[in-house]
């Protein structure tokens, strides 16, 4: 406990800034942090032409929001954000490649994908988080975005149970009908499902109290082995409270 408390206060004291990435050295930092998270720490597949690095064609495409510790001068957590011109660009969006969008064409003109969200262990706290979500909030509103999309992660160590039983745990937060997504590769939930209780990730947790929907059914990536929800936070219903908070956070 005691060494908790000192961990915690040493956060604390950290000078924390989020903002978007400049300039190659930065997006090649953050993409760096991705590999160690991902590929390392969670065993994905990334194909990368580059060692260590995790990137792929979307990259590009995208703008970069990372928080950076300015003591350390290290970035410590990233987001990448796919605007709708530039989905029209690479042909898509990433989501795309998971699960059948057709019923959210009409929301396509002002929606804003997010993905590759991770931060380093050392820095996983709701401060570090909240950052994120400041900067993501800050984006949406200054690009007058009113629709947020991305797919969010369940761990498949244990074969897909937990994903299967949080699953059927979230029928209050299902989008309305005409919102629905289907998965190209459905997880088999209802083969998986074994009643066992199960904690929502964080994240997840995070997204749903602020007013988020999911989207539909699981889908499975073979790639990071896990169970992908996609959530859609339309911006008008995130929680009054969630967005004060978020906008009165400093960004870089």
């Amino acid at each position: 406990m005691l060494q908790q408390a000192e961990q915690l206060a040493t956060l604390r004291k950290r000078r924390l800034h989020v903002g978007l990435a400049h300039g190659e050295s930065e997006i090649r930092e953050a993409q760096k942090l991705r590999y160690r998270i991902f590929a390392e720490e969670l065993g994905a597949r990334l194909p990368t032409r580059t060692p260590g690095v995790d990137i792929d064609l979307y990259d590009p495409f995208c703008d970069h929001l990372i928080v950076r510790d300015e003591d350390n001068n290290r970035i410590v957590g990233t987001y990448r954000i796919l605007t709708p011109d530039a989905a029209r660009r690479v042909g898509g969006y990433y989501s795309e490649t998971e699960f059948d969008l057709t019923r959210l064409q009409l929301l396509r003109e002002s929606m804003v994908e997010i993905g590759r969200s991770c931060i380093d262990p050392d820095y996983r706290t709701g401060g570090t988080i909240a950052l994120l979500w400041s900067g993501l909030a800050r984006y949406m509103a200054q690009g007058n975005y009113r629709t947020l999309i991305g797919c969010a992660s369940i761990g498949m160590a244990d074969g897909g149970h937990i994903a299967a039983n949080l699953y059927s745990r979230l029928g209050e937060h299902m989008a309305p009908p005409e919102y629905r997504v289907f998965p190209r590769h459905p997880l088999p939930v209802e083969r998986l499902f074994n009643g066992q209780p199960a904690e929502l990730p964080p994240l997840i947790k995070g997204y749903l109290r602020a007013g988020a929907y999911v989207g539909g059914e699981p889908a499975w990536d073979p790639d990071f082995n896990t169970a992908d929800l996609l959530i859609m936070m339309p911006m008008s219903r995130v929680d009054s409270r969630y967005a004060r908070h978020f906008l009165d956070r400093k960004a870089a």
